[in-house]
């Protein structure tokens, strides 16, 4: 499913990566950054809840960067 950044407050960036889909939900990795060491849980989050982040802006899919070709 990919990785997305969380809405946070300040200038610190926090990353959510979907490890897992489930029936109901999905099984997410978040990492917080905390004055400089990064903060590590596992969870799990709805769907339903999944969608309304997304709708709402609070998580936002990170673009993977094109690939460059470099000849040699």
């Amino acid at each position: 499913m990919g990785t997305y950044t969380l809405k946070s407050i300040g200038t610190s960036t926090d990353y959510m990566t979907v490890e897992r889909e489930m029936d109901d939900g999905y099984v997410v990795r978040i990492i917080r950054d905390r004055d400089g060491y990064d903060e590590i849980t596992t969870d799990f989050i709805s769907k339903t809840l999944f969608d309304s982040c997304i709708r709402t802006g609070y998580i936002k899919k990170v673009e993977e960067p094109a690939k460059m070709v470099v000849n040699a």
